[in-house]
Parts: structure tokens; sequence; C-alpha cells
């Protein structure tokens, strides 16, 4: 009896492993996101860094050739990739993962999208005709991106389907004791006003009741000149803020500029996974962007 055992063990071994579902993510949010729900049915690939503006990528050999192995593509949709992803998909001549396809999720799909503008032209600079793509900012929006993303795998790979429930459970249960503790740290954030130099922010700002005064960009994409920052200013005098906000991706000139004149403090925020070294998944992006928040506004004023 040991030995059909033993035989019967050694036959399960040698039975090869289910292969790994390949998922593209377009960004580091999204990519953290699977392997969350994924675990170690996923192979995740991103397709950016944090260090890079994610509107902006060249879809290189390298990334074609990722997105033709895909079985899965997260993006962010809202316009976001609008500028490289269509190139992509079609260099990569993968049918599995064109918009339309169940290879294909859209994590916009699952939540509201907020700054919906009534009427978009080139005159207004990069403005994202479905509103704010920068969604994932609000914690609360990962959950139900999450319970949407769980359900497209188990569509993909319908043998994984309890562990991506299970997984998703799991996650759901330390994401919602995260977002408790965040918002009690936070509290004291409410009502400070700052600046940012790309409208980047306002998903986190709308949850922590931070109040945005512009942006240094004069319009969306567009960097701003010496004139334009000095009269931001002269409106400092008479408007004042706590803070000025920019994504580690983002060139710091700007708003070094402003700060040196003015003594507000230029916060740089993770934006994304991997944007800090302290920011290596979802909840240390959080973790690190109240830490550094929280920092700033206990910072005493410092005269230009």
């Amino acid at each position: 009896m040991k030995r059909f055992f033993l035989t019967l063990l050694l036959f399960l071994c040698a039975l090869p492993a289910a292969a790994a579902v390949k998922v593209l993510a377009t960004v580091p949010e999204w990519g953290a996101l699977a392997r969350e729900i994924g675990g170690g049915r996923v192979d995740v690939m991103i397709a950016t860094t944090a260090m890079q503006d994610p509107h902006r990528i060249e879809a290189r050999p390298s990334l074609i050739a990722r997105a033709r192995a895909a079985e899965l593509l997260i993006a962010t949709g809202a316009d976001l990739e609008a500028g490289w992803l269509p190139l992509l998909l079609r260099e990569s001549g993968n049918r599995r993962i064109q918009p339309g396809q169940p290879g294909y999720f859209e994590a916009a799909s699952a939540v509201q999208l907020r700054d919906v503008p009534q009427a978009v032209d080139r005159s207004m600079g990069d403005i994202h005709a479905a509103g704010d793509p920068h969604f994932h900012l609000d914690p609360r929006n990962i959950l139900p991106v999450a319970a949407a993303l769980a359900e497209r795998l188990a569509q993909t790979d319908p043998a994984g389907a309890a562990a991506y429930r299970d997984n998703l459970d799991r996650f759901t249960g330390r994401w919602r004791a995260a977002l408790a503790r965040w918002e009690t740290e936070g509290a004291d954030l409410k009502g400070r006003a700052f600046l940012q130099v790309h409208r980047s922010f306002g998903y986190l700002a709308h949850w922590l009741g931070l109040e945005n005064r512009g942006e240094l960009e004069p319009k969306p994409g567009i960097e701003p000149g010496s004139t334009h920052l000095s009269r931001i200013v002269a409106n400092q005098r008479d408007v004042p803020v706590a803070m000025i906000l920019r994504a580690a991706y983002q060139n710091e000139t700007a708003g070094q500029w402003v700060s040196e004149r003015t003594g507000i403090p230029l916060v740089t925020l993770p934006y994304t996974v991997g944007g800090t070294p302290q920011a290596t998944d979802l909840f240390g992006l959080f973790n690190d962007t109240l830490a550094r928040l929280k920092s700033a506004i206990q910072q005493p004023a410092i005269s230009p």
C-alpha cells in the first residue's frame, strides 16, 4: 500500500503544472492588483514604470512582444493610455486582448469617474473626455476594480475561479481594515489647500478633503513658463497653500521654482506602486502617500 501511494505521489508530481495566465497591465497599480487577486495563477507583466508618464509611452518591440503573448490586458481606460495603447494593440496582432474581447479589461469601467468635461477641444490642452483617469488615488475605488478583475480572471481561467474568489475575499478584508486606518490618520489633512504640478490628485483630494487651488501647468500637459509661475507666486500672498504636490515621475523644476520663492514645501508623492522605495505594493502606496502629506503639514513654514 505504501508503495502504491508513493508511486501515485511521484506520478502527480510529474504532471505538468497549470500554466499561469499571462497578464499585461498598462500601469503599476493594476499590475499590483492583478498579483493580489491572481496569486500564483498569474504571470504579470507591466508596460510602464512609476517613473514614466503613463500618458506618453513608446510602443517598443519588447513591449509589443509582451502584448502578443498576453491572455489578459488590464488598462486604466478613460483615455489615460490613448496616446500609445491603440498602437500597441494593433502591432501586437493579438486578437484576445483587443477592446470588446474578454481579454481586454478596463479598470475605469468599474468606477464612477469625476470631472467629466462638458466639451473638449484642443485649446484646452490634454483634457480627458471621459473624465479624470487618476481614480486609483482614491483607495475606495480599488475594491470595485478588484471585484471586476476577479470576475474577469475567472472568465479567463475558469479552473481558478475559486482561487480568485478566495484571494479577493482576503484582499477585501485587508483593504477595508487599511482604509479605516488611513481615514483616521488622514483626518487632520481635511481642508488643507494645495497646488499640483499636473491635474493628478483630484481623487486623492476628494477622499481626504484637501482643497485644490490649481495646477502649475497653464493647461494640462503644457509646461509652465516663468511668467505663468510668477503669477502663481504673486497669488500666494493673498491665497496661500500648504503644499505643492508632484508625482514621482513628473519634472520637479516648476514645483521647486515656486517652492523656493514662496517657502511652500514641494511634496513628491509616489503616485503609483514603485514611485518611492516605500510604495512597494498598493498598501505601501497609500501608507507612504499619507506619511508624506502629514509630514508636509507638520513642517514649520519656510520664509522664501
